[in-house]
């Protein structure tokens, strides 16, 4: 019986399992619907379709660098433990999904899962991520990536924190390339890690950022009643005040420098450009951390033994 294109999206939509699989199944039984399913599911491979409304939130962010350091990559994959998340199959698997990124033309992610799987290619991302569900034997999830393109001299830089709890890439422009931008970029990325400045500089803050912030310090320091006999234009000194000390712990450049607290960041970044002899600016970074604005399922322990036990 020959297999058609109807055939193979049923079988999808019944198991879960990628296309290609299903497409094999069907064939290897004759079309039969109920006998590629059972197939499938003596394949372990069913069994991923079941695992899809676990909530996936623990996981780890990876980088990838190319060996041009043209193009760098930032990938977030979701597993449902943090036990999984440890284990070197799945590791293996998420910095093949980094490499893939660096490939992709995607614009959002479903484009990135119907792209055809590099380390595969008679598999899509999707495909190849419902394998890794078989094979793991939890539910997981490509959440998010980011890609830097480098169009000018400088350099990639990625830093991972906590064995991928934490992942920062930046880039760095400079007209002479340097070691000292690695060791550079490596200590900036750490900084961001650690403090998740919401800004480069002053100047990308939007107005709009600006005016909540003062209307929210306002608000505080009028209800303060230690402000009570205080004239306005004290007040309006003190509200600048704390908006400018705001600003220097939300933009990078303005922070005091995690490694040496008597400069800031921008104090640091101008010691190496005068090493190196160039000017290096910070052209833009992206911070992931796992699992964050996600809801975590918490479950009593005693209930998850006694799912188990039937």
């Amino acid at each position: 019986m020959a297999v058609t294109a109807a055939m193979v999206k049923e079988l999808r939509e019944m198991t879960g399992v990628g296309m290609m699989d299903c497409k094999k199944a069907l064939a290897e039984t004759d079309g039969d619907m109920e006998k590629a399913v059972e197939l499938l599911r003596e394949k372990g491979l069913a069994a991923s379709a079941k695992k899809a409304g676990r909530i996936a939130s623990e996981g780890i962010v990876d980088v990838y660098l190319s060996d041009d350091n043209k193009v760098g990559t930032i990938v977030e994959v979701n597993s449902e433990t943090d036990f999984v998340a440890k284990n070197q199959v799945f590791k293996d698997y998420v910095a093949a999904v980094a490499k893939q990124a660096a490939t992709s033309t995607a614009k959002d992610m479903d484009e990135f899962f119907a792209e055809t799987w590099a380390a595969d290619t008679q598999y899509t991302v999707k495909d190849a991520l419902s394998q890794q569900v078989a094979i793991i034997g939890e539910n997981l999830n490509i959440r998010r990536f980011e890609k830097f393109e480098k169009t000018e001299s400088g350099k990639l830089v990625s830093y991972i924190h906590g064995g991928g709890r934490i992942g920062v890439l930046i880039e760095l422009s400079c007209a002479v390339e340097s070691d000292a931008l690695v060791e550079l970029g490596k200590n900036i990325a750490m900084q961001i890690a650690a403090l998740n400045p919401k800004f480069i500089r002053e100047a990308d803050v939007p107005s709009e950022f600006i005016e909540k912030e003062t209307e929210i310090l306002t608000l505080q320091a009028k209800n303060d009643p230690k402000n009570a006999s205080k004239p306005d234009n004290i007040i309006q000194k003190m509200i600048e005040g704390r908006l400018k000390k705001e600003l220097k712990e939300f933009c990078l450049v303005e922070q005091a420098y995690v490694k040496d607290g008597d400069m800031t960041v921008k104090q640091y970044i101008d010691s190496v450009a005068k090493e190196v002899g160039s000017p290096i600016d910070i052209k833009r970074y992206v911070r992931f951390e796992t699992g964050e604005g996600m809801e975590k399922k918490e479950e009593n322990f005693a209930d998850e033994v006694a799912k188990a036990m039937q």
